[in-house]
Formats: structure tokens, sequence, C-alpha cells
């Protein structure tokens, strides 16, 4: 029997941080598993005459914090040919982030499976999807117009405005009625009306920690990875400072996995991360979700190994 073909598509490996690193811990458990891995970056793929095409560098990974890969000489193959393509290249999301997606729609028509699906990769901002559950969140708004915004404020109080396609933390604000730099805040964000951003109401309870909850298949874990912010800041990302803590689901954040799991898995996204703060979601990862490491040394749950399952599975099923 064939081994199996796993490729990966990411940032620089020799850049990543081992300990923290959900990407790594998927390959290690697909080692595990006697698969096959083949490294990309994003220049390393291309179409030719419609056929989606990868310079793969064979990869070898280790759990060590120094000497964690080791790839081969490169080779040209079809990406069609891989078994599966895990797509774990960060944002931003950009133009050459879509054309990366329809590269490996090709590769999905041509026999990869595709995780997460390219469509949903494309579709599914992970801000402004949960608009699609207004039931789960706090009151949101998405726009371009600098009154609105002022509005929402004077309405609510104290709001968190970010733009739609920022990661890790960056360009977070917090505002406040009465706060003076809330216009230039507004102007900056939307780019004097320009573009869109997103404002929420203020969810007090972040000073418990943005809750991390790590879905596979539409199904969460038995704990999330509540990211406490430090006393000096609001935000609560680990690269932004925040501490880690695993704690169990409550009956309110199973129910919002319940709404949001099933919609997800119907569009193919297999691995997603949902942030919860107090009992709202307020965002729906699916470029490249974080955690695993940490759930794993903290919560002694393993979901690299069930992600390898529900490929496992869905591999089997085509």
């Amino acid at each position: 029997m064939s081994r199996t073909r796993l490729g990966v598509v990411m940032d620089p490996i020799a850049g990543i941080t081992p300990a923290k690193d959900s990407t790594l811990a998927m390959l290690l458990a697909a080692q595990a598993r006697g698969w096959e891995l083949h490294y990309f970056e994003q220049s390393n793929l291309r179409m030719s005459n419609g056929q989606a095409i990868g310079d793969s560098r064979q990869l070898v990974v280790r759990d060590h914090p120094s000497d964690w890969s080791e790839l081969a000489a490169p080779e040209t193959l079809p990406l069609g040919s891989l078994d599966v393509i895990l797509m774990r290249k960060d944002p931003p999301f950009d133009m050459e982030f879509i054309y990366t997606t329809y590269i490996l729609e090709r590769a999905k028509e041509q026999g990869a499976l595709v995780i997460n699906e390219p469509a949903a990769l494309r579709d599914i901002n992970e801000k402004a999807f949960t608009a699609w559950f207004p039931q789960c969140c706090p009151d949101t708004l998405i726009t371009r117009s600098i009154s609105q915004m002022r509005s929402f404020l004077k309405d609510h109080g104290e709001m968190v405005v970010k733009p739609l396609d920022g990661m890790g933390g960056r360009s977070i604000f917090v505002v406040r009625r009465g706060d003076n730099n809330a216009n230039v805040i507004f102007e900056t964000l939307t780019q004097d009306g320009q573009v869109f951003a997103i404002a929420q109401r203020y969810i007090p309870e972040i000073t418990e920690g943005d809750k991390r909850i790590l879905l596979v298949n539409g199904e969460p874990a038995g704990v999330c990875l509540a990211r406490i912010p430090p006393p000096d800041d609001n935000r609560g990302n680990l690269v932004m400072g925040a501490q880690p803590e695993v704690r169990p689901l409550s009956d309110r954040d199973r129910w919002i996995c319940a709404e949001v799991g099933p919609i997800l898995r119907e569009r193919g996204v297999i691995f997603a991360g949902l942030d919860v703060i107090g009992d709202y979601l307020t965002e729906v990862n699916v470029t490249s979700p974080t955690g695993i490491r940490e759930i794993a040394r903290l919560g002694d749950e393993d979901l690299a190994a069930k992600l390898m399952d529900a490929l496992d599975a869905r591999m089997a099923a085509r």
C-alpha cells in the first residue's frame, strides 16, 4: 500500500517558533503515521496550461527547539498527485493569497484533498463572517462611514474597532465615549472613509480572556485556550503578551460551536478557530488557526492527531 503524500503550503519553516507552531504539530502528527511530507512556499506554486504544479521539497520534522526541520532537494510535481494539501499560509489576506487559492482549486480538481477548502478560504473573512451568526455575536457594524462609527460609539459608549484584514492583535482599538482620539482612529482604520472596518460593542469579559475554541470537522475540542491580556493591554493575543490558560467549554461556548461548526463543515473548513469573549463570538478563523500546541501542553488534548483522523476519513470517503 502506498504512503499517504501530504503537501503543506506555509510561510518559511525556518522562521517558525516550534514550541508554539500549530502547522509543525500537524506535520509531526502526519509524519508519525508514516505519511510523506512535501513542503511548499507560495513562490513554489504555479499553473501551466491549467495544471497546478509545485516545486516540492520533501520534509522531515522533529519536535526540537532548534533543529525542527530538514528539507531535501527540490522536485517538480503535479499538485493533484498529492493525497492532501494543507493550506497554512498566514495572513495578510491579499491578492497573492487569493491567487494561491486559485492554484489550489485546480489542484483539488486534479485529485488532491485541499484543507481548508480554497473557496472557503476566499469567502470566509475571519471578521466579516461573524455576520452570518448575529445570534452569537455582540452588536457589530461593518462600514466605511466615519459618521456611522461615531453613532455606534454614541449608542454603546464603549467599542472595539479593527481592520477587516488584520491578524495577531494588530490595529485593534478600544474607544470610549468622550475619547478625543476617536475621530482619528476612525479616519485611520477606514482610510478617511475609503475602506471597510469593523466595530463591535466592547465586551468587558475580555479581562478574563479571549477564548480560542478549535474545531476539527465542525466539532469543538473539549477545552478552549483562554488568552488573558496583560494589565496594560486590551488584546487577548499570545503574540501581544497575553497569557494562555486552558479551560473547559461553557454551555454557551458549546451552543456557539453548534451554530457555527456545521456550516463550516459543509463549506469544507476542517480546521477552524472560533474566538469567543464572554458569551459572544467575535471572529471565525479559517486561514491558519493556532493553539494546537498550547492545548496539547496545558490541556492534554491532541488536536493534531484528531485532524489527521479527519483527513483519513475524508480521503477514505472519496
